[in-house]
């Protein structure tokens, strides 16, 4: 085994592919969560003894330090899609990734990643983007070699973009066209984000650096509820719906949702969706790690095939209704 690398939020949908990825470097690892008694089948990632779990809360400084003992990197994949309680954007994306950097540094790691996002920007009227663009300024200020990872949207098995929509189509008749449809986004798959933390981490070239990654295709708002379609074999209407009224439907959805269960919009979600979620080509992507993207198409379909009639036998049962 070799040096030890502390991810904190490991347990998640892109937590869980950082975390293979290191341990297939033959790189120890520490999960840091809130709650470990919830992620304990990530021991299973690795060999025997390779990967541990401990708690951690990125805003309690102590237990930062605790999660930090004796490892050479880390990684802060913690962040929020929505707020809920005390779990506020600006406490977990901009306090929380100080706390980390600050602590990181003064342990004297080599490494920090820190994922951000694309769209991150300190003056953004989205509150999303703009913790997480105070975030990165945290960092770079506490931990001038930290790399910052922006990734666009990121898809895979286990998403919550594509898989959403996907169980909208299966209940409604009709998708939303938010704002006509017209912002781009750049899908990233999962894997290829999780190879490029894992060398960030580790190459000692990428110190300092941002990085923004895209995956192989720009695809508008339309397109992508195209292709849901398309996925998902059901020929929902596509309707247009203006952003003031999507921003008053997410301000409901707010003050309606109970935790923990997640709201289907929310009005700063609307507010990000003003913008192209696309790599702007100022910063170095995956192609400068090494790494192609990987397309829509090759991944899509491997978990898709839920939302279909007859799931992954819906080829069968529509040749028998056929027939």
């Amino acid at each position: 085994m070799q040096d030890l690398v502390t991810v904190f939020g490991g347990s998640g949908f892109l937590g869980s592919q950082v975390v293979r990825a290191l341990a297939k470097q033959g790189l120890r690892v520490r999960v840091a969560v809130r709650q470990p008694h919830l992620a304990h089948t990530m021991r299973l990632l690795g060999d025997v003894g390779q990967i541990e779990v401990v708690q951690a809360n990125v805003r309690n400084e102590a237990s930062v330090q605790r999660a930090l003992a004796g490892a050479q990197g880390c990684v802060n994949l913690v962040g929020l899609l929505y707020e809920t309680g005390r779990q506020k954007f600006q406490s977990v994306h901009t306090m929380g990734a100080r706390n980390i950097a600050a602590q990181a540094k003064a342990a004297g790691l080599k490494s920090l990643v820190q994922v951000s996002a694309i769209g991150a920007d300190a003056n953004s009227e989205a509150k999303y983007a703009r913790t997480k663009g105070m975030g990165e300024a945290a960092v770079r200020e506490a931990f001038p070699d930290a790399v910052i990872i922006r990734p666009s949207i990121i898809f895979g098995q286990g998403d919550g973009f594509f898989n959403k929509f996907g169980e909208m189509a299966v209940i409604s008749p009709v998708l939303p066209l938010i704002g006509g449809g017209k912002t781009r986004f750049q899908p990233v798959f999962v894997g290829d984000v999780a190879k490029a933390i894992a060398k960030a981490v580790t190459d000692p070239a990428c110190a300092g650096k941002t990085y923004e990654l895209g995956g192989a295709a720009v695809v508008s708002f339309k397109e992508v509820m195209e292709i849901i379609n398309a996925q998902t074999g059901r020929a929902r209407l596509l309707m247009p719906l203006p952003m003031p009224v999507a921003g008053l439907i997410g301000k409901l959805c707010e003050i309606v949702t109970l935790t923990p269960v997640a709201p289907p919009l929310t009005s700063d979600q609307v507010e990000l969706l003003k913008t192209d979620n696309v790599v702007t080509g100022a910063y170095p992507g995956l192609s400068d790690l090494g790494i192609t993207a990987t397309t829509l198409e090759a991944v899509l379909p491997t978990y898709m095939y839920r939302f279909r009639r007859g799931g992954q036998y819906a080829d069968e049962t529509e040749r028998m209704v056929a027939a």
